[in-house]
């Protein structure tokens, strides 16, 4: 069945015809950092069934948005991954991310994916929070790991190696975004998420990341018959 179309010259309403149905960009923020294989996104991305996912990515593809390729022996096996112009949307997720943080009707503690924890610290560093910081702070979160360096009042963070860093969290990728966003203490998810190397530091960075405040919600509370 062809897609239907807003018929709008509005760039944005063309952006919404290429990614605005459900689950595209979900599937191209969990492409954002690397290619992913069918079942590595089936796995991030919990609510989606085989044939919706298997839908979304041709139509991404069909966009120029991602494209697929074969990995050569001994893996062999298929992966997709963003292109060039695919990449630049990040810059969407940041600005939509920092928006939505702002709902009146966003609750924090839902469950996000190693790339949505690693993408959103990029979306809400506050880089005047940094200060003399100079460190490496590691992460791992099942097989995959990630590395951050805080150095001359930047920040950047990616794939990587965790080993060898100053700070290294290891566990639950949502242990660590409570902390973050959700003023959980590290004592709350002990059971769930380690620290390793400099206490003090990894002290400091969870604290780079606040989030905006609130917009003003509009809704009048309901009231109850006396």
């Amino acid at each position: 069945m062809k897609k239907r179309a807003y018929l709008d010259g509005c760039a944005v309403a063309h952006a919404l015809d290429i990614i605005g149905d459900r689950w595209a960009m979900p599937i191209m923020r969990e492409l954002m950092l690397g290619p992913k294989r069918f079942t590595d996104l089936r796995a991030s991305l919990p609510g989606i069934s085989a044939n919706v996912l298997t839908q979304r990515l041709e139509e991404l593809e069909a966009a120029s948005i991602l494209i697929r390729r074969r990995l050569p022996p001994p893996a062999a096996s298929q992966i997709y991954e963003l292109t060039d112009w695919g990449r630049e949307s990040e810059i969407l997720f940041q600005v939509l991310g920092r928006w939505a943080c702002r709902s009146p009707t966003m609750q924090p503690g839902q469950p996000m994916s190693n790339v949505s924890v690693i993408l959103s610290m990029r979306t809400m560093i506050d880089r005047s929070r940094i200060g003399d910081m100079d460190a490496t702070i590691g992460m791992r979160f099942g097989e995959e790991t990630f590395r951050a360096t805080l150095r001359d009042g930047d920040f950047t963070v990616g794939r990587g190696e965790a080993d060898g860093a100053d700070a290294i969290f290891s566990g639950d990728q949502n242990a660590l975004a409570a902390i973050v966003y959700g003023g959980a203490r590290f004592e709350d998810v002990a059971g769930a998420l380690t620290v390793e190397g400099d206490r003090a530091l990894a002290e400091r960075f969870v604290r780079l990341f606040p989030l905006p405040p609130k917009a003003p919600s509009t809704v009048m509370p309901e009231t109850t018959a006396s």
